[in-house]
């Protein structure tokens, strides 16, 4: 079947794309190939049963599906240069945050309108943050929350479901070129096209990297985040969630010249699993209904590593580090900060002791024995530091839940257009490379949408 484009993923980058191509009333012929299941099927058996430590799901519901990653996230867009990806580097400054705002307002129309709009910029927080060697990074966060996070999709899939053609559960195999079509296999069937937007996410990064090998694309290794998340009463960050919600501190450490990042907070949020497969790591959630609001906030503490030769594969550490933990504990790791510093594994016997009740069902145990010295000790200071601001981080019952691991993609050689040099072929998205966040990936499709529409 002859299409004039086809959409290989559904993440936030692919539907933002369909949206924009759809909105512009395009005239050409579209496919969306997903590898996993609409919205309303994706449901991990691992939040319906908790006693679940091995699934054996043919897609993962959490990772992949309609919306992708993004769908089961807290809902956090960050509208900033400054983290979150380089999408700047491709179309400037400017445009870059126009793309962006972009995307808030069309998260506004699909249901976002009473989601709050945080910003960093004039908090005294920064202030505060300087005295003890911390920085707060600037940015604008429209904090949509799970639940409405989960709306809006529903929402965006309706626009664009009767205008393009959408395949769930339909995993492309093999992707070949003759001449100027593109022939884009799955198990059933074959689907030419003359443009091909690869929009995988972080979960089909080794696809894309075979696809980029098959072609001869430029790629550079990238980088891999590794860490915990915290875990401590609401209470201790109330002063700070309150004024800017997503605060992201960057601190370098006195011992190594490390640099540890906050990432990810959550506040009155849960810790939840994430599953790459065999491995599984952890992360967080918050809502926008107070009704499911818990008394705890959680983040990350994240340490970046770059290697040199020989080492090349970066996220083949993360991996290793993760299933170690996951030997350990079965799953998730969870220990008290006390108990760390001390020496010492929690123990069940300790855990009911603790004055702060884990929103996570997690295996007691000791991070020491899985994480590298290096990272943890880049963490403890790290704690230690947050703790001169939000007094009570430091405390003995602060959890940490091990491991956090933020895998990217190696950056995939792209011009301005976000196409690679096998004409037709455009990589967007967090499987570029170029953008770690919800909205940069999304602003990139919007970008791709009307370089494709134009042309």
């Amino acid at each position: 079947m002859m299409y004039d484009l086809i959409i290989v993923g559904a993440g936030a980058a692919g539907v933002f794309c369909a949206y924009e191509l759809v909105k512009s009333g395009t005239n050409k012929k579209i496919l969306m190939l997903e590898k996993g299941y609409p919205l309303d099927r994706r449901k991990c058996p691992k939040t319906i049963n908790p006693r679940i430590t091995e699934c054996k799901c043919k897609s993962c519901s959490i990772m992949e599906g309609f919306y992708g990653a993004g769908g089961f996230s807290d809902g956090k867009f960050n509208i900033t240069n400054n983290f979150g990806g380089e999408l700047y580097k491709f179309v400037g400054r400017d445009k870059a945050i126009s793309l962006m705002w972009e995307v808030d307002d069309i998260n506004l129309a699909m249901g976002g309108r009473e989601a709050k709009l945080y910003s960093t910029e004039n908090s005294k927080l920064k202030t505060e943050a300087l005295r003890h060697d911390l920085h707060l990074l600037d940015a604008k966060v429209r904090h949509l929350g799970t639940d409405r996070n989960l709306v809006i999709a529903e929402n965006m899939f309706q626009y664009i479901k009767d205008k393009i053609d959408i395949r769930f559960e339909t995993e492309v195999t093999n992707v070949e070129k003759q001449k100027d079509t593109f022939y884009v296999a799955t198990k059933e069937e074959t689907f030419e096209t003359k443009k091909l937007i690869v929009a995988t996410g972080r979960t089909g990064s080794k696809w894309i990297g075979k696809v980029c090998e098959k072609f001869d694309i430029k790629t550079t290794n990238n980088r891999v985040d590794i860490g915990v998340r915290v875990e401590l009463p609401a209470l201790v960050f109330k002063h700070i969630t309150d004024d800017v919600y997503e605060s992201k501190i960057v601190y370098k450490t006195k011992k190594y010249n490390d640099v540890v990042r906050t990432f990810c907070m959550n506040p009155y949020g849960e810790v939840v699993t994430e599953n790459y497969g065999d491995i599984v790591t952890v992360n967080g959630h918050s809502y926008s209904e107070e009704a499911l609001h818990t008394e705890n906030t959680n983040f990350a503490l994240l340490v970046s590593s770059k290697f040199t030769e020989p080492f090349k594969n970066s996220n083949e550490y993360g991996e290793s580090i993760a299933r170690l933990s996951n030997m350990l504990g079965g799953g998730v790791l969870m220990q008290r900060f006390g108990d760390l510093v001390k020496g010492r594994r929690s123990s069940e016997r300790r855990m009911l002791k603790s004055f702060l009740n884990p929103t996570l069902n997690a295996t007691p145990g000791d991070l020491s024995l899985v994480l590298p010295k290096r990272q943890l000790d880049d963490i403890v200071e790290m704690i230690y530091a947050l703790d001169k601001i939000a007094p009570g981080t430091a405390n003995e019952d602060t959890l940490l839940y091990g491991v956090e691991v933020k895998f990217y993609n190696s950056n995939i050689e792209v011009d301005e257009n976000l196409e690679t040099n096998v004409k037709g072929l455009y990589v967007l998205g967090d499987c570029s490379g170029v953008t770690h966040s919800l909205s940069q990936a999304a602003a990139s499709g919007i970008h791709v949408a009307r370089i494709i529409e134009n042309v």
